[in-house]
């Protein structure tokens, strides 16, 4: 299917002003480059309830976090909650890059959300953004009732490097060694690192995510070659996804990642969990952060929210 109107207009503004491929430049350049182009992709951020800052504790010392309570929620109701692990390729992104999104998802959901500054690399090389992960998901549990959520109503998603950490957390929790969410949001997640599916073949040039790009931000993530093997890395790679809570997948036509989301999402209903697999055709990866450009945004938005709203209200009993 051909690329949506919106979205070609951002490559042709890309090209446009020269900007050059992120697999060119360092990753302070690519940090920059992201967050002035930022400014320009994505709307206006919606006012919400409420957005604190706030920190939890971390293995490497205190993790920033971001708490939105969605628009017309009521101050003292304990809410579900999404804890939200942004994209970036786990070189980039910070609370700032997605707090758009966020501030849409907890409006449209009614949540609270609760979004994690995980460490970077190449400064910090895997595993310390899943470690960083981990210790943000037990501590949102534990503080349930001070941070005003309902702790049987806790949902963990993120978009492409965060789909890839909200999938592992969750095999982490079935594991036994973090709590058990109640649902997993993967927005095109990454969930390969070995890079072995055709569409790398298919997107090599001409996109804001090429194959070339997803080994330059792979290199930079993993300490060493071997682990892309890890399905703490790689957990397409998990011997059984069995046991896991229920999921919405989305993928996106012009995208690298997309044969490995639609890989997850078949493997998810294989192996008994239940799972709502969404396929933007006419998309490309990271659309949801360009809002400004794309109207498409908002409404796959909406349909996770939806999705969101819809598990929690099976859960009620409603």
């Amino acid at each position: 299917m051909p690329l949506d109107p919106g979205a070609q207009r951002v490559l042709d503004l890309i090209r446009e002003t020269g900007r050059p491929p992120i697999h060119t430049q360092t990753p302070a350049e690519a940090r920059a480059a992201s967050a002035a182009a930022r400014a320009v992709l994505q709307p206006e951020p919606p006012e919400v309830a409420e957005a604190e800052d706030l920190t939890c504790p971390g293995p490497a010392g205190p993790i920033r976090l971001r708490r939105y309570r969605g628009a017309g929620t009521a101050a003292g109701e304990a809410l579900p909650c999404l804890l939200f692990l942004h994209g970036g390729g786990w070189v980039f992104g910070d609370l700032e890059s997605h707090d758009q999104p966020c501030r849409s998802l907890a409006n449209h959901a009614g949540c609270c959300v609760i979004a994690v500054d995980y460490r970077l690399a190449p400064e910090h090389k895997f595993p310390a953004a899943v470690e960083d992960a981990a210790a943000a998901l037990r501590f949102v549990v534990a503080e349930a009732a001070r941070l005003r959520i309902d702790p049987a109503r806790i949902a963990v998603g993120g978009d492409s490097a965060g789909g890839n950490l909200t999938a592992v957390l969750t095999l982490l929790a079935r594991d036994g060694a973090v709590p058990m969410p109640g649902f997993q949001l993967l927005l095109y997640p990454a969930t390969d690192l070995a890079c072995t599916a055709p569409a790398y073949q298919r997107f090599t040039e001409g996109y804001i995510l090429v194959a070339q790009t997803m080994h330059w931000f792979i290199g930079h993530y993993l300490a060493e070659p071997g682990q892309k093997y890890d399905w703490r890395a790689s957990p397409l790679r998990a011997a059984s996804l069995a046991g896991l809570p229920p999921a919405y997948v989305m993928t996106a036509g012009h995208d690298p990642l997309v044969d490995e989301g639609a890989a997850y999402a078949r493997r998810l209903d294989e192996e008994g969990v239940p799972v709502t697999h969404v396929h933007v055709a006419d998309q490309m990866h990271a659309f949801l952060t360009m809002g400004g450009f794309i109207p498409a945004s908002d409404l796959a938005l909406r349909q996770a929210a939806a999705s969101l709203r819809h598990h929690w209200r099976r859960g009620a009993g409603a």
